[in-house]
């Protein structure tokens, strides 16, 4: 149960063995949240492919801590839409408006 809903507290998840980074990141994508993901690894490049790769509004790599003062915090999916904290939670609250002017 814990593996497919979204628990706000300490939880240890112990993953299945899998074959390589795709399958990983296949099964924490088969999800309908998408708030926090972490992946631990020594590998640089591997880091880069699986943050990029996972649905998720925060990716964590070799830490569980996440979110600070000045980080963007929110999810995607059924996690939420948007980003509190940092520049980018004053998004949603401003309007961009475009303006080309020629003399």
């Amino acid at each position: 149960r814990a593996g497919c809903e979204e628990i706000f507290g300490p939880v240890l998840s112990v993953a299945a063995p899998f074959d390589d980074e795709h399958e990983a990141v296949a099964r924490a994508n088969a999800t309908e949240y998408g708030l926090a993901a972490y992946a631990y690894t020594r590998d640089v490049g591997c880091a880069l492919r699986v943050t990029d790769a996972l649905e998720y509004g925060m990716v964590g790599v070799n830490t569980g801590m996440v979110s600070n003062v000045v980080a963007p915090f929110g999810g995607v999916k059924s996690s939420g839409y948007g980003r509190e904290g940092s520049r980018h939670g004053l998004a949603d609250y401003m309007n961009v408006k475009y303006a080309c002017i020629a003399f």
